[in-house]
């Protein structure tokens, strides 16, 4: 029996601390700097934080060993199992043909690539975010881009920021329902709160997506649909977290922002569009990294040319129809009772042998993360191999074919599979061992300074695990009792918690591997992560100066229960 001791070099939590940051170093370290290709990266990681639990914590060496293959089961379903599935979708659009029609009717609402990035990023993406998560979004709208003329590292740098504000509410809000279960404070109270805060962000990310696509002359040229589209997608946050529903909030968000893009390019028309197709043209002809080739490891497969294509609507019809199916499927397991209960029947929940009654909590109790649930129908990957199979009848695919693009895109996928196992595994590692609790704690102890500081949690542990419901997971409860010590807010720091790992999630390896993945940029992770820690950064301090305000000159805005 294993139970994590917080202080365990010395009694020093400080000193314990800076040890259980070493598995953490060395993700930034070998990524941001050394370059390393991810599943180095994450694999030596893995063993850093291996040695941290066995010989600074004392955790017994099998148990460091069973705790890493958890993580690394749970990297592997239903984390790339998802992922799988959902490049796999849109494969089959590129090999029957249909995925041209697809950029036509898109083509058809604009042609304007930075339009293109908030329908698709944010708006589609945040749609995705709230039905699915666990990066399906960053897969599917990576490709998208991909396929419409976007270059690789332009592509995976869009869907990577785009993929923020939506992550608080995503899949149906389980980061927020999973803090509320934690901490005994009502789930719908804390969403409130997070929709005092993730707006805020909402109504830039657009604008940020536009700058990355264009520069200062998109911006120029764009503000008023990129604002109209962020505020209205942060009022629609507000009003359904507060007034409406907690766990429909980002599909009621995504849909207004989607409608508030569709009206006003109706009656205002950007321009400066062909300026930045022909920059994103000539960007392609020279981008380093070559063209995406179905036969290497990368993710998307290359398409052709743009031809023009006579759109009626059959044809609108058959190229919208994965995506309208994805949506009616998701919506169907998420929002039907009948549904949702019989699927979330069929989990199977595993005590992880050898390791499950083990490992206790620094509370003493036992640990309940060493209970594997194999969700072998409820996954979103398995609704998205359902719907997969739909479209490959619909689209009168053969067998053969379906067959043939899912093992091609398994085998391209082996290096980002082994990226997100090995990452996964280091999450479990160091959550069962103690060293994120450490690390929390010693942070927490800053006091009523601490508000300022809560958002940073979530960040972390979303970085760490590419979820911020494991963020939650992880530092509910902590962030709760921190506050009660400090005289501060629970539920205002259970949700800087939840809001800070929106911002995290872009930095994560899992997620970072994904978005290389989809849009064939296997092995670039660094090159990625390079560009998106800036943001990540930028946005965290905005998050932790709000969240310090409301607990202060600021607290007018937060509800009360």
């Amino acid at each position: 029996m294993y139970t994590p001791d917080l202080a365990p070099l010395a009694g020093s939590l400080l000193l314990s601390s800076l040890v259980a940051l070493l598995p953490l170093l060395t993700i930034f370290l070998t990524l941001g700097v050394l370059r390393w290709k991810a599943h180095w990266a994450g694999l030596a990681a893995l063993g850093v934080a291996m040695l941290v639990a066995a010989i600074a914590y004392g955790m017994p060496v099998d148990l460091v060993a069973l705790s890493a293959t958890e993580g690394l089961a749970f990297g592997l379903f239903p984390i790339m199992w998802i992922v799988l599935n959902a490049i796999w979708l849109y494969e089959l659009t590129v090999r029957s043909g249909r995925f041209e029609d697809l950029r036509s009717v898109i083509d058809a609402l604009s042609d304007d690539p930075r339009v293109q990035a908030i329908i698709i990023a944010f708006c589609f993406g945040g749609l995705l975010e709230a039905l699915a998560g666990f990066g399906a979004p960053v897969a599917i709208t990576g490709v998208m881009l991909m396929a419409i003329g976007f270059t690789a590292m332009r592509a995976a740098t869009v869907v990577l920021i785009a993929n923020t504000a939506p992550v608080a509410f995503g899949a149906i809000a389980i980061p927020i329902i999973t803090a509320g279960n934690l901490t005994g404070i009502p789930f719908q109270h804390i969403g409130a709160i997070v929709g005092h805060q993730t707006p805020f962000i909402a109504a830039v990310v657009p604008l940020f997506l536009v700058f990355l696509v264009d520069g200062k002359r998109g911006v120029k040229q764009l503000w008023p649909l990129a604002l109209v589209v962020g505020v209205v997608f942060g009022l629609a946050q507000f009003v359904s977290a507060n007034f409406i529903s907690v766990p429909l909030t980002d599909i009621i968000a995504s849909l207004a922002g989607l409608a508030a893009a569709v009206v006003m390019l109706q009656v205002w028309k950007p321009t400066g569009g062909q300026d930045a197709l022909d920059k994103m043209a000539r960007e392609r002809s020279t981008e380093s990294t070559g063209p995406v080739d179905a036969s290497g490891t990368g993710g998307a497969v290359a398409t052709a040319e743009r031809t023009t294509v006579r759109l009626t609507p059959s044809r609108v019809l058959m190229a919208l129809f994965p995506y309208l199916l994805v949506i009616v499927i998701f919506s169907a397991s998420k929002l039907i009772p009948f549904l949702k209960s019989f699927l979330a029947a069929t989990d199977v929940k595993i005590p992880w042998p050898g390791l499950d009654g083990n490992v206790l909590t620094t509370d003493g109790e036992v640990a309940g993360s060493t209970v594997y649930t194999l969700q072998w129908l409820s996954s979103p990957g398995t609704l998205l191999l359902i719907t997969g199979i739909i479209v490959a009848i619909v689209y009168r695919m053969s067998l053969r074919d379906a067959v043939d693009v899912y093992v091609t895109n398994l085998v391209k996928l082996r290096y980002s599979i082994l990226t997100v196992a090995s990452v996964l595994a280091l999450a479990y590692v160091m959550n069962l061992s103690g060293q994120t609790i450490t690390i929390g704690t010693w942070i927490a102890g800053t006091g009523a300074a601490f508000a300022f500081l809560s958002p940073i949690l979530g960040w972390l542990g979303t970085a760490v695990t590419g979820s911020d419901t494991s963020a939650n997971a992880l530092f509910a409860t902590l962030q709760q009792t921190a506050a009660e010590k400090a005289g501060l807010d629970p539920a205002l720091l259970v949700a800087a918690n939840t809001s800070g790992g929106v911002v995290g999630k872009m930095i994560s390896p899992q997620n970072l591997t994904i978005a290389a993945t989809a849009v064939g940029l296997v092995g670039q992770e660094s090159a990625i992560f390079r560009k998106v820690i800036w943001w990540s950064l930028g946005m965290l301090l905005a998050m932790c100066l709000l969240v310090g305000l409301q607990s202060t000159v600021l607290s007018w805005m937060i509800p009360t229960l």
